[in-house]
This record gives structure tokens, sequence and C-alpha cells, in this order.
């Protein structure tokens, strides 16, 4: 049996094998792996501009996932990847959430991906997951 940390360090090699095979980035390579294996999941980039504007390379060939949450940080083509994601999803009909501008992080595309599943757990009432601060 293996362990989450031997997966995950599995799924790493290969994407760093088939990035280096397509000539791109692991973030490219794994949007591209995740529109093949599991078109119909919620996506959240938190990291990798490179990865909204595959998500959107995708959308374009018929990818259409539940939801995408995109949230980069940073300067080098973070506002724009934003911007071509967020169009893209209007376009196709794609919910999204976007932190337009310079600012996110995984940090924020966890705490969005967080208060999604509270929400839908109708558990937003901090007291409802126990806690009695």
């Amino acid at each position: 049996m293996s362990t989450i940390a031997e997966n995950v360090a599995s799924i790493r090699e290969k994407m760093a094998e088939a990035a280096k095979q397509a000539g791109t980035t692991r973030a490219v390579a794994a949007m591209h792996r995740a529109a093949r294996e599991h078109p119909g999941a919620i996506l959240a980039i938190g990291n990798a501009p490179t990865a909204l504007l595959t998500i959107a390379e995708e959308m374009e060939a018929g990818l259409r996932p539940a939801l995408v949450i995109g949230v980069p940080v940073g300067f080098v083509n973070v506002v724009e990847s934003k911007e071509v994601l967020f169009a893209a999803c209007e376009r196709y009909g794609v919910p999204a959430i976007a932190a337009m501008g310079r600012k996110g992080g995984s940090n924020v595309a966890a705490a969005i991906c967080n208060a999604l599943i509270y929400s839908a757990a109708e558990m937003l009432d901090p007291s409802a997951r126990g806690w009695n601060g």
C-alpha cells in the first residue's frame, strides 16, 4: 500500500517528465492531464498563470469543468491570464471565481475551496463546526 506522499511524488515525477517531453511547464502538463482525466472537475489554481491559459485553451477544445477557481498571484502574465480565463468561462458558460488583478495565491484558492465546502454543507456558522470561541 502506498502513502499519499508516495502518490504525490509519483505524480510530480510523471508531470515533470511529461513537461520535459512536451517542452513546456509542469503546470501546463498537469492541466492537460486534468482535462483529459477529469473533464467535469473543479479546477483550483493558486499559482502558475500558464495553468489558467491552458484551461482556457482546453475549454476552446471542449473542456467544460464544473467550476474554475483562478487566483494566481504575481506579476508575470497574472492579470492577462485571469482575463483570458474569465472570458473563456463566460463564453462557454463555465462558472468561475477569479481574483482579478495581481493578488491571489494557493492559500486564497484553498480558502475559496473551504468556503464552498462549508457553504455546501450549510456550516457557515463556526459553532456548527464545533468551534466555541
